[in-house]
């Protein structure tokens, strides 16, 4: 794919994984799990799973619900007896992950050049109030745009067309930034340009259609529209 930069207006931020690090709730768990980095990871994955099917089975539940069952199911699977409490208190780390070092400095960077900026993710509201408060860019946001207004996870298109329509932007002035590899293809099957977000040097997927531009930080994404 080639990236058109002169044709955005607008860019979309994922949350999880782009803006925070999810990897930091593995700090959580450590505190009360002997080996917490695999169970961390089930977690992690068993999270995206449920998405990827309740989409499928209309079986939609705020992304707060479906973390928690992923968790508790992670616990389970490596055989962790802890009390619903003590769950809870390591789900809650949700609201106060990690921000990775360039989001304020590089979000603020392209709002000073012209291009709007939201986040566009599974995240239901009250985590993404929480996550925009954390990482203290409530004030160089337009919005936040959450799968709970059409209970639709990634990557169903018809989450990012109402993106498109939450903006007031034609889908196709619109810049996607994920780590997300499904929301890469879900932001681009959609009619977005989509950016990936590769902080950990991965090798990308051996199938569907690749990125339109690859940067490892929001600063790389505002030097390719010259902000």
């Amino acid at each position: 794919m080639v990236f058109e930069p002169n044709q955005v207006s607008t860019v979309t931020f994922d949350s999880y994984s782009t803006l925070v690090d999810v990897d930091a709730a593995e700090k959580a768990l450590a505190r009360r799990v002997d080996d917490p980095e695999p169970v961390s990871k089930l977690w992690r994955a068993r999270s995206l799973e449920y998405t990827f099917v309740a989409t499928q089975i209309d079986a939609y539940q705020p992304f707060y619900e479906m973390n928690r069952d992923a968790l508790q199911y992670a616990l389970d699977a490596y055989g962790v007896d802890i009390s619903g409490e003590a769950r809870d208190e390591i789900l809650a780390v949700y609201h106060e992950l990690d921000v990775f070092a360039d989001v304020r400095d590089g979000i603020e960077r392209l709002r000073d050049a012209g291009y709007d900026c939201y986040v566009l993710s599974n995240g239901n509201p009250e985590m993404l109030d929480a996550m925009v408060d954390h990482a203290d860019i409530g004030d160089i946001l337009e919005d936040t745009i959450s799968a709970d207004e059409v209970r639709l996870f990634k990557p169903a298109p018809d989450l990012y067309r109402h993106a498109a329509g939450r903006t007031g932007t034609p889908i196709d002035e619109i810049v996607h930034a994920t780590a997300g590899w499904f929301d890469v293809m879900g932001a681009h099957h959609a009619g977005m340009q989509a950016a990936w977000v590769d902080r950990k040097s991965s090798p990308w997927e051996p199938f569907g259609p690749e990125p339109d531009l690859t940067i490892e930080t929001i600063h790389e994404l505002a030097e390719t529209v010259g902000a």
